[in-house]
């Protein structure tokens, strides 16, 4: 495989002009991918991950900024100028050619001779494991195997960036997990830069390096998986990744990188890099499976309790308040009922200060 590239975004927007309104789609965002880099682009509908992804393809051409891939800025020029293969949400095979010749179209164009051509075909078929599958066409495979052609057809491009377009949307649930395992393996084994679109968190989390979440065309937060769900930089984040307790806290004294703070009327001494003062009111994240029952600290009443097989969800009244808790492994533990009391404590490690 040839050598993965370093992708810089540098400014980039892209305004979209209908009758006399502007939509700013992607609002000036700067990201660096390094060579190698898996990142997932992460957020709700229209928050311009789509748009940025179509830019970095050459289907979108920037409003203004800069796309380098490598030394070279391809902001202006057309698909087949850069250095980059996509792998469709639709699979976009062709529905006339069986499997060999669907991955070996992008080499018949370049003009490669037969021999290289077959080469490459061959090796690409059993990297993907799919050297049975040669004549088939693609109304005679699953959708599972359908992509695994579509995404042999942009690797065996030797593209230094590979770009991914919700791939995985149109399967099920079960084949979804397993394609997302098969992606991240290959990716690893290649070592290709990777670039990868998607709206589902479990998919952001599980596959990259880094997640990139974005809303109304800005980056909101860029981080590894465990950053993102550890320490988001936001309520929209933490309440975006996950599910999340956001509570307000007092600060009663700060030293030396961490910070004391009363929450729910009792003291807790957490990691914290912001400088807050005594008295300073803070909103604080709590993930509901890091509470746990029987601590002497809170008291309150069960206003919902849910068995969800691997997990027990509970939610929990304090005062005003309704604190959300998600029991893990729940066999062999004692189970609360509605209306009943009881009490918990907050893991100090889990909480985090927005």
């Amino acid at each position: 495989m040839k050598e993965s590239k370093r992708v810089e975004i540098k400014n980039l927007t892209k305004t979209f002009i209908s009758g006399k309104n502007k939509v700013k789609a992607v609002n000036d965002i700067n990201l660096i991918v390094e060579p190698g880099e898996f990142i997932c682009l992460l957020g709700p509908s229209g928050c311009g991950k789509t748009t940025m992804l179509r830019m970095l393809a050459g289907f979108e051409i920037p409003t203004s900024g800069s796309i380098f891939i490598g030394d070279k800025d391809v902001a202006n020029l057309t698909p087949d100028k850069r250095d980059t293969a996509m792998v469709f949400q639709n699979y976009a095979l062709f529905p006339h050619m069986n499997v060999y010749d669907n991955i070996a179209y992008g080499l018949k164009i370049q003009k490669k001779s037969k021999q290289e051509i077959n080469e490459r075909v061959q090796n690409i078929l059993k990297l993907m494991k799919m050297e049975d599958f040669a004549e088939r066409t693609p109304s005679q495979m699953s959708g599972g195997q359908q992509q695994r052609v579509s995404l042999a057809r942009a690797l065996i491009m030797n593209s230094g960036v590979l770009l991914f377009d919700e791939p995985l949307s149109n399967l099920d649930a079960k084949l979804r997990l397993h394609m997302r395992d098969e992606i991240r393996k290959l990716q690893q084994e290649v070592g290709i830069t990777s670039i990868y679109v998607t709206h589902d968190q479990a998919e952001a989390m599980s596959l990259s390096d880094k997640v990139v979440i974005m809303k109304d065309g800005e980056i909101m937060q860029v981080g590894s998986p465990i950053e993102i769900y550890q320490k988001p930089n936001s309520e929209f984040i933490a309440k975006f990744i996950g599910r999340a307790n956001i509570l307000k806290a007092t600060v009663v004294s700060k030293e030396e990188g961490k910070t004391k703070i009363n929450l729910l009327g009792s003291e807790y001494t957490v990691a914290d890099e912001i400088q807050y003062k005594e008295g300073d009111v803070v909103e604080v994240v709590a993930r509901p499976e890091s509470i746990k029952f029987n601590g002497a600290k809170h008291q309150g009443k069960v206003v919902k309790s849910i068995f969800m097989g691997e997990n027990h969800e509970y939610e929990i009244q304090v005062e005003d308040q309704i604190i959300e808790v998600s029991l893990n492994n729940p066999h062999g533990k004692e189970i609360k009922k509605v209306g009943e009391n009881l009490t918990f404590i907050f893991d100090e490690e889990s909480i985090h200060i927005i």
